[in-house]
């Protein structure tokens, strides 16, 4: 039986109304999660104990560590009373690989960066995802947003989590996880959809947080070429979608959002247009 879970349920003390009450409230739950290659730590994350396989392969993945899911021979998370260990065991080739560059890293959550050994891994350049065919209308960002919205459960319950979702034109939404990072939410969908072998090419990755440069590599390491998100986006987020040939949405509200860069793949229509 799993040590962790998810959520807890905290006393508080509520002023409502100018009155005070005593109750509860559910909280998300922020363990150490360390991912661990052939039995060395390699990185250390605060994040949400839940989808923890989903978590190690997108990780993997947009840490540039696999570029295939068939590159990990086996995933086994260790618990213990601190938090919990993922022991990932790469294809000898790609340990090999991994051996050559080993560094370590320190993740604290809302930064996704940290670590990070120069300024050039900071600002790296970004797979090219201008020849993605995808044809989306404006019904399909709206959608994208509006379903999202509706299958966060733990976000329902404690207010206090960000969602990452994959939505695929004429289908829906494949895949949404949560966690109380916006980066190791999105790893942990990246995770999904490779998971389920499915392409990123094929749909929409959309997300509850600002747009930052790190939601744009890792979208684009996926293979993602429409990045869509309630939140605004940086400026560096904007220029290195532009290089990358993606689509970036954001300030999603309602039935009105803005386009920031590549608007060819959304077929719009104003207002004006239909009168």
């Amino acid at each position: 039986m799993t040590r962790f879970t998810p959520t807890t349920t905290v006393p508080e003390t509520a002023r409502r109304n100018g009155l005070l009450r005593s109750g509860s409230r559910i909280v998300p739950e922020e363990v150490p999660i360390a991912f661990s290659y052939g039995g060395t730590s390699h990185a250390v994350m605060m994040g949400t104990p839940a989808d923890i396989e989903d978590f190690a392969i997108g990780f993997s993945l947009t840490e540039g560590i696999i570029t295939d899911i068939g590159q990990i021979a086996a995933i086994e998370p260790i618990e213990d009373e601190q938090g919990i260990d993922v022991q990932i065991i790469l294809v000898d080739e790609v340990a090999d690989a991994l051996r050559l560059r080993r560094r370590h890293m320190a993740g604290p959550v809302g930064c996704g960066l940290c670590g990070i050994e120069s300024i050039e891994q900071a600002v790296r350049k970004v797979p090219d995802v201008s020849k993605v065919e995808l044809a989306l209308t404006q019904k399909d960002i709206v959608s994208a947003i509006a379903l999202l919205n509706d299958a966060q459960p733990l976000h329902r319950e404690t207010r206090a989590v960000h969602g990452a979702g994959f939505y695929i034109p004429a289908e829906g939404l494949l895949a949404v996880r949560e966690d109380v990072g916006r980066h190791n939410a999105l790893d942990k969908l990246c995770g999904a959809v490779i998971g389920s072998g499915r392409k990123g090419a094929e749909g929409v990755v959309a997300v509850t947080s600002r747009l930052s440069v790190e939601m744009v590599q890792k979208a684009a390491i996926l293979g993602s070429a429409v990045l869509v998100a309630i939140s605004a986006p940086t400026a560096l987020a904007i220029r290195t979608a532009d290089e990358a040939g993606m689509t970036l949405v954001a300030l999603v509200r309602g039935d009105d959002f803005e386009i920031f860069t590549h608007p060819h793949r959304i077929t719009l229509e104003s207002i004006a247009d239909v009168a």
